[in-house]
C-alpha cells in the first residue's frame, strides 16, 4: 500500500497498512517502535528509512526481531554541505536582519552608515589573521564543507571528533595535500570553541552528544564567531545559544535544525534573536538529492524483501 498524499502519513493509516507487510519504506516523521512492528506482524523483514538519521527507529526492537534497517547516507552529503556554507554566510553577513528590514518596508527609512549591517568575513582578507574553521564531527559532510571553503582562501581547519576514535592521520595527510592546507588539526572540544571563527556542528545525534554545545562551549567562543548546526537539534542547547546571542558571547548562528523541531514557533527564544538565521531542516532539500534518497530507499526495501544485502544498511 502507498500513502497517496504529499505529506507525512497518518499514524492510524500506517498501523493498518503495515499489517502483514514484508517491507516498509518510511521517513523521519514515523516512529518505528514496538507498536508499529507488532502491527506489521512476523513477516516484516526490512525497514527502509528515507533519511541518513535513524533516531526515530528503535534499533533494539529491530535487532531482537531480526529485521534489517536501510538508510540513505552519502547521497545527501553535497546538498547538506551547500546549506552549511549558506548558513555561515547568512549568519556572518546579517542576512536575517537585512531581509527583515526589506520585508517590513523599513529600507527607505534605514540610515546608511559605513558599518551598518556589517559582519565578520569568512573569506581570507590581507592584513587580517587567517580564519580558522572548526568542525564538531569530521565525517563526510564536514570534509565536503572544507572543500567548499578552500576557494574562499581558507586554509586553516580544526576539528573535534569522538575521543574514543583513533586519529586518522593518513586521511588528514591526504586532505592537506589535496587542498594545500596550512593546518588541519584534531583538537579537543574546548580548543575547538576557543580558536574557531566558525564552528560547524556535524556530529551524530543521540544521548551521548546531547547539548555538546552548551553554555560552557559558547562562552569559550570568540565574540566574532559563528555557530552553524546542520546535524541534529539536540547537539545544541537552545536556551544557552539564545542567551549567547542576546548577550553577545558570539556574533551569530545559522541553524538548519533546532531541538524540539518542528515545534519552533514565533515566540521561540532563537526565533526572536535577530542574528540567528533558522531554516526548517532543508539540508537535503534539492530535487536531485531527494530523488537519489528515494531511489536508494526503494533499493533497500526491495533488497530486504528479496533477502539480499541492502545497498546501505545500519549494523544492528
Amino acid at each position: 500500500m502507498v500513502w497517496p498524499e504529499d505529506r507525512a502519513c497518518d499514524r492510524e493509516w500506517l498501523l493498518k497498512a503495515i499489517q502483514g507487510a514484508t517491507g516498509v519504506l518510511l521517513f523521519l516523521t514515523e516512529k518505528v517502535n514496538a507498536e508499529l512492528l507488532d502491527a506489521a506482524g512476523p513477516d516484516l523483514r526490512v525497514v527502509s528509512t528515507m533519511s541518513v538519521g535513524y533516531e526515530h527507529v528503535d534499533m533494539g526492537e529491530l535487532a531482537s526481531r531480526g529485521i534489517k534497517l536501510g538508510y540513505t547516507p552519502d547521497v545527501l552529503t553535497d546538498a547538506v554541505a551547500d546549506v552549511c556554507v549558506m548558513l555561515a554566510l547568512m549568519a556572518g553577513r546579517n542576512v536575517g536582519e537585512g531581509i527583515s528590514l526589506v520585508e517590513a518596508g523599513r529600507w527607505p527609512l534605514f540610515n546608511w552608515s559605513p558599518f551598518a549591517l556589517c559582519g565578520p568575513q569568512i573569506s581570507a582578507m590581507p592584513g587580517y589573521p587567517p580564519r580558522i574553521i572548526g568542525f564538531l564531527g569530521f565525517g563526510r559532510i564536514a570534509q565536503a564543507v572544507l572543500a567548499r571553503l578552500v576557494p574562499f582562501g581558507v586554509t586553516h581547519f580544526h576539528y573535534s571528533s569522538n575521543p574514543a576514535s583513533a586519529p586518522n592521520n593518513a586521511r588528514d595527510a591526504v586532505l592537506v595535500e589535496r587542498y594545500k592546507l596550512s593546518t588541519l588539526k584534531r583538537v579537543d572540544i574546548d580548543q575547538l570553541a576557543q580558536h574557531s571563527d566558525v564552528v560547524f556542528v556535524l556530529a551524530p545525534g543521540g544521548e551521548k552528544t546531547r547539548h555538546l554545545v552548551n553554555e560552557s562551549f559558547l562562552k569559550r567562543m570568540k565574540k566574532s564567531s559563528i555557530l552553524v548546526n546542520a546535524s541534529r537539534g539536540t547537539l545544541v542547547d537552545s536556551a544557552a545559544l539564545a542567551l549567547a546571542l542576546r548577550e553577545g558571547w558570539i556574533w551569530g548562528a545559522g541553524l538548519d535544525v533546532v531541538e524540539g523541531e518542528p515545534d519552533v514557533t514565533a515566540d521561540h527564544p532563537l526565533v526572536k534573536e535577530p542574528r540567528c538565521v533558522i531554516v526548517p531542516h532543508i539540508g537535503s532539500a534539492t530535487l536531485e538529492t531527494r530523488v537519489a534518497m528515494a531511489t536508494l530507499a526503494v533499493q533497500n526495501v526491495l533488497a530486504g524483501i528479496s533477502n539480499e544485502p541492502l545497498v546501505a544498511s545500519v549494523n544492528l
